[in-house]
């Protein structure tokens, strides 16, 4: 660990100027005396460190000292060509390759080693999806609005908003950014995006607010449902949710427990199972169901009668 301490000092040095004795110690959970003798020890490896006193005092690199800036060892640098990888996986490019290239320059045996992680973030629309991850890239970082059509489970229609942030979440892409229309910070999926375009039109960059895409605070659960499912469904079950989310009955079923945060979402997911389970509560919910899958059974035993083509 103290290895990792005195790289960890050495980084914050070739950010900052100078910085505090205290500022080390509350960064690294020690006390000033570790701190202190860290300072020590990096020194009589040979890179001068300087301490001075007073109201402007603390700790700095000796001035005109040249030090290589790049402390990564060959594992920081194996985790970075990773995610790297991962992202030309989505571009369909070599964008990210020549940065690998840039970056690994005079150690071009990590290019060369077997890596031991593969991240693959493509998918089945990787033809209409890439380009546009591209073109909402390219509308981030010159800041120009963006435009499109989206269709959502509220309805369809036009929207324009400030791009911000490309997120890849819950097996998808997205793009969070400010609408306009709804005069609030949004999160659009792209899979849902048609005819989208780059305006041209530039915006004043915002103070942009923390973006919080975790499930909670994107999708708040509001139905709480008790489940009884075959044998045969537990392991979607666990891959979906966890171990956590299931109770052995002595009939030789489970019992699954979970929040959903809409009626579409639960149904859809309900029925996907056909008739490996059964809703037990919420009673409502349940007899809702139901008449459901009365009119599609009413639906499906009529005739078929085929549309003429026009």
């Amino acid at each position: 660990m103290k290895i990792d301490r005195l790289i960890g000092i050495l980084s914050i040095l070739l950010q900052q100027d100078k910085v505090t004795a205290p500022y080390l110690a509350e960064k690294f959970e020690v006390s000033r005396r570790t701190i202190n003798r860290d300072v020590e020890d990096i020194c009589k490896a040979g890179i001068p460190l300087v301490t001075t006193q007073g109201q402007n005092g603390g700790i700095s690199i000796m001035e005109g000292y040249r030090l290589d800036k790049t402390l990564l060892t060959s594992r920081d640098m194996q985790s970075i060509l990773a995610g790297l990888r991962s992202l030309d996986s989505v571009a369909g490019t070599n964008r990210y390759q020549l940065l690998m290239e840039k970056l690994s320059v005079g150690s071009q045996e990590v290019l060369t080693s077997n890596d031991h992680i593969r991240i693959d973030l493509s998918s089945w629309y990787k033809s209409s999806l890439a380009p546009k991850i591209e073109l909402i890239q390219n509308a981030i970082e010159a800041c120009r609005l963006i435009t499109f059509r989206y269709y959502s489970p509220k309805g369809e229609g036009e929207r324009e908003i400030e791009p911000y942030l490309l997120i890849f979440q819950w097996s998808s892409w997205y793009v969070w950014g400010y609408c306009g229309q709804r005069g609030d910070y949004r999160l659009f999926k792209l899979n849902r995006m048609d005819k989208l375009c780059d305006t041209g039109v530039k915006f004043e960059k915002r103070q942009i607010p923390d973006c919080d895409c975790s499930p909670r605070r994107m999708y708040t659960a509001s139905i709480h449902v008790k489940v009884r499912c075959a044998p045969q469904a537990k392991w979607r079950l666990i891959e979906e949710y966890g171990v956590a989310c299931l109770r052995a009955q002595k009939d030789g079923y489970l019992l699954f427990e979970w929040d959903f945060a809409d009626r579409n979402s639960l149904f859809g997911w309900l029925l996907s199972f056909g008739e490996q389970i059964e809703l037990l509560e919420p009673q409502e919910i349940r007899e809702e169901l139901a008449g459901m899958l009365d009119r599609m059974q009413r639906r499906y035993k009529k005739e078929i009668h085929m549309p003429e083509e026009s």
